[in-house]
């Protein structure tokens, strides 16, 4: 293919051009190379595949931008996001764009903010609609928003959205708009669900992949270190002081982990916070900034709250558990390595996650390289050397800082004169090193070696079982954990169900979070569950009266025992989790 060199030469307007060009956009990526030309020519649907920071925003916000109506006060196009921070990028992106066209206005509409200002804002007349599917949803059948004059749809992150359990909302939201529109899908991965959807509404598409499908970005490292599971924030912390630059994202499963393992590390004296659903918008804008400002160095967030950031230049990102789906793992991975530029994501995994590292190789086609959870001494060196950095970086022929240093000059080489070099370093490091003192050549090595290889000092580790030397599994009440009932649910896969939307309802209804979830078998007609069985008649009333696609929801307890065998064939391949955990994220 020809390459080119800029958008003019794909038929975008020369104002438009001009405007690129000041915000950095000036030689189209791949993917907006193949997929602009398309959509401005308006003939065809578009599924466009392509990593996280490829450059997708511009791939459909410049032929929106070009191909709307500034004249018409008309809803004419409808960008769907999966979570308010894409959102509120997405607008932001296209509001830049569209300075380039006289009384273009786009509008944000996402949850969490005041709805009743987001319909003086559709009242006054916005050609471009960037939203939420739940919050698009709710303005749709408050009949507050018209999709009659829409022309262009674009479901960006798709995958994303299905994930987060909204294809019912995006059935209807589709239904409402026009025949005649163009339907532009923007997606990392493609989930089976997502092919059906691209089946159903989009009409003779266009395919454009950038890469290889559901693969991850070419130039990130992936790494996984092996520990026991009681170790994983100890490794975690000293992955984070071994790495004294590092800037990233530390991702968990639940709300609650994020919380503990944010306190725990902001304890530990490392510039971090929490990213969760339980922060009120203001909250989670106030540590967004703070992050992209780089005033926090971490950010640790759960799946849900991470998803839509656009965050340039993360070094890293660590996975403190792997996600439930693999598809996750690609979003994680894909928020660092943006742009072309180099990115590392870790992975901490127990003994028991072999296989998963193993599927995700197959899967992304990609090797993962074995690392190492640094010692004490190493923690120590990597610190030390980085303060040293960090001083050395400082500029000293300012005149400003001369002129402030010159009257006390005398005094500070008068008191050094009588201590050499080597004693100065010492003390400087001494000082600065003071809260790292703790890292030390005692400190245990924390990796956990394969069957047969040496472990520190030389010696060889003899396998043996979790348990003990037996091989039979102690029961969940000799190992302190509850008993669980298992519970069928008469909606499955074609009713748009997940494991996270099952999980989410319960929690919601239930008003807790503590209610422990163990095995979760999705079929395409029906689920099966296991929760704690304290929690019953919380489980049952979490479903009652739940209508899904016109369909009433019942659940009830099927036995008191969860089934070791296989499930039946009418529940479809079974999904199991690694334990049984409390899903809050």
């Amino acid at each position: 293919m020809k390459q080119i060199r800029s958008f003019s030469e794909l038929g975008v307007r020369e104002a438009l051009v001009d405007v690129l060009d000041t915000l950095g956009l000036s030689i189209p990526t791949p993917i907006q190379a193949r997929t602009i030309p398309i959509a401005l020519a308006g003939e065809r649907d578009v599924v466009a595949l392509a990593q996280t920071g490829t450059g997708k925003t511009a791939a459909f916000g410049v032929p929106v931008v070009q191909r709307t109506d500034a004249g018409s006060h008309r809803v004419q196009a409808l960008v769907l996001c999966p979570t308010r921070e894409l959102c509120l990028q997405v607008t932001r992106d296209l509001s830049a764009f569209g300075g380039a066209v006289d009384g273009l206005a786009v509008a944000a509409v996402y949850g969490g903010a005041d709805i009743n200002r987001q319909i003086g804002m559709l009242q006054r007349g916005a050609q471009i609609v960037v939203a939420t599917p739940g919050r698009l949803h709710d303005l749709i059948r408050r009949n507050r928003i018209d999709l009659s004059g829409i022309g262009i749809v674009v479901l960006d992150e798709a995958d994303e959205m299905l994930q987060m359990g909204f294809q019912e909302e995006l059935n209807a939201i589709l239904s409402c708009t026009p025949e005649t529109r163009k339907t532009f899908l923007f997606s990392a991965t493609m989930p089976p669900a997502l092919s059906r959807i691209a089946a159903g509404y989009l009409k003779d598409p266009v395919d454009i992949t950038i890469g290889r499908k559901n693969a991850g970005a070419e130039n990130i490292a992936h790494v996984y270190c092996v520990v026991q599971a009681r170790h994983r924030y100890d490794a975690l912390e000293r992955l984070v002081a071994a790495h004294p630059d590092m800037y990233g994202i530390v991702f968990c499963r639940t709300r609650q982990e994020t919380k503990d393992v944010a306190d725990s590390l902001m304890q530990a004296g490392f510039n971090a916070d929490a990213l969760h659903g339980d922060l009120s918008q203001d909250q989670r804008d106030w540590v967004m900034r703070r992050f992209r400002g780089r005033h926090l160095r971490l950010l640790v967030a759960t799946d849900v709250a991470a998803r839509g950031l656009d965050v340039d230049d993360l070094s890293h990102v660590i996975n403190y558990c792997l996600p439930e789906e693999d598809a996750g793992y690609t979003h994680r991975s894909g928020r660092t390595g943006r742009a072309g530029k180099a990115g590392i994501c870790i992975s901490i995994i127990h003994m028991r996650e072999h296989f998963k590292i193993a599927r995700l190789e197959k899967k992304l086609g990609k090797s993962f390289v074995r690392g190492r959870v640094p010692t004490g001494r190493e923690v120590f060196r990597s610190q030390a050397l980085g303060q040293l950095a960090a001083a050395m970086s400082v500029t000293l022929d300012a005149s400003e800082l001369r002129q402030q240093m010159a009257p006390i000059l005398p005094d500070i080489a008068a008191s050094l004169q009588e201590i050499d070099r080597e004693e100065i370093a010492m003390r400087f490091l001494a000082l600065a090193m003071n809260r790292f003192k703790e890292y030390d050549y005692r400190m245990p090595d924390l990796n956990v070696p394969d069957r047969g290889e040496p472990a520190a000092g030389g010696k060889y580790r003899p396998f043996v079982p979790k348990y003990g030397q037996s091989k039979e599994r102690p029961t969940r009440e000799k190992r302190g954990m509850p008993k669980l009932s298992r519970f069928a649910i008469n909606v499955g896969k074609r009713d748009g169900v997940n494991p996270g939307r099952l999980i989410g309802r319960i929690n919601e209804a239930s008003g807790s979070r503590e209610i422990r979830i163990g095995r979760i078998d999705i079929g395409d007609r029906a689920s099966m569950i296991e929760a704690d069985s304290r929690f019953v008649r919380q489980v049952i009333g979490a479903f009652t009266g739940l209508m899904i696609n016109g369909r009433p929801v019942s659940a009830e307890v099927v036995s008191d025992q969860p089934k070791k065998a296989a499930p039946h064939r009418k529940f479809g391949r079974r999904k199991t989790a690694t334990r049984p955990r409390s899903f809050s994220g």
